[in-house]
């Protein structure tokens, strides 16, 4: 059985490989803090197995969780105070790679198709076959379309060096930089917050201002709460336990009996409209504009807000009409 555990480890080992890289590359002034970064990350993935095991008892081997702690307060340093640098990627020339983009036309979407691809089949046919460990079939599927792709993409470019696709990964990670981790730290910032009770306590404050029975108000609460808390967290999926644990469930769903499947998509839209408008969503609306170059980083922030408020006021209307 192929565990998730195996697909986490080689994500380590990419980050670690490509630690080894940034700490020789002597065109980066930021070189071994950079290493150091992406190293200490790439290290912690099988170092958290270790830690998980001890947390589950659940067998295998087990690591304290304070080197663990210690690295992530190390991770928040090198970060925090910008010790993460660029170096001069090794790739071709734009004249060369203008000339094989030419060349291969429309067959260069054939690696980034074949990842969903692979993940469909994964999730849809292997799920049963016991194969990969229970339950985790479209996130292994995922990884193995990764694999399958990195393959394809060779074959189809003719490229016969594994370091020159590396070189490539190591000059998009420092491009996104630090960007990179943060829907990972925002969606575990929203399971600590509903696990501190953040949204009990907000539902207690909108129960004591809520009037009875004001579904209308009810609803405009919880589209307006996702909205702003998604603009805060910079995650609608950071946002929804503790919004849906304050009003989506026991205000709207068992007080008001709403629909439940309508009243929570409906509810993840209107945050979804609040990722168009904060700069904490940063791996989709800063790092964009950084690879891109663009004169304005939030230059995508403006350009959807005229897009998202109008979706917020169209998910509140939607889920007023139509979820109870």
């Amino acid at each position: 059985m192929i565990k998730v555990e195996w697909l986490y480890w080689l994500v380590g080992l990419v980050f670690v490989v490509m630690a080894v890289q940034m700490a020789a590359d002597r065109s980066n002034p930021k070189r071994w803090t950079s290493a150091a970064f992406w190293g200490l990350l790439g290290l912690a993935f099988p170092y958290g197995t270790g830690v998980a095991n001890a947390t589950a008892k659940n067998g295998g081997w087990t690591l304290p969780a304070e080197p663990l702690g210690i690295a992530v307060l190390a991770l928040i340093v090198l970060a925090g105070f910008n010790f993460l640098g660029k170096g001069v990627p090794v790739t071709s020339t734009v004249e060369e790679r203008e000339a094989s983009a030419d060349r291969l036309g429309s067959t260069l979407f054939i690696p980034a198709l074949t990842i969903p691809l692979v993940a469909i089949v994964c999730a849809s046919v292997l799920d049963t076959s016991g194969l990969f460990e229970t339950g985790k079939a479209t996130l292994l599927g995922l990884g193995v379309g990764c694999l399958v792709a990195l393959v394809v993409g060779m074959l189809v470019t003719g490229e016969r060096k594994l370091s020159v696709p590396l070189h490539s990964g190591r000059s998009m990670l420092e491009a996104m930089g630090s960007a990179l981790l943060l829907p990972q730290l925002l969606a575990v910032l929203g399971s600590i917050f509903a696990l501190a009770g953040v949204g009990t306590q907000v539902g207690k404050i909108v129960h004591d201002v809520l009037p009875d029975h004001s579904k209308y108000l009810a609803v405009l609460a919880y589209c307006v709460g996702m909205f702003l808390f998604t603009v805060i967290m910079g995650n609608a999926f950071a946002a929804f336990p503790v919004m849906t644990a304050a009003i989506g469930w026991p205000v709207l769903v068992e007080r008001m009996h709403g629909n439940p499947p309508a009243v929570l998509a409906i509810g993840m839209l209107a945050g979804f409209s609040g990722t168009l408008c904060t700069p904490m969503a940063a791996n989709y609306n800063i790092v964009p504009a950084t690879l891109l170059e663009l004169k304005d980083q939030y230059g995508p922030i403006k350009a959807q807000i005229p897009t998202a408020l109008p979706l917020l006021a169209c998910s509140t209307v939607i889920m007023a009409l139509f979820a109870f």
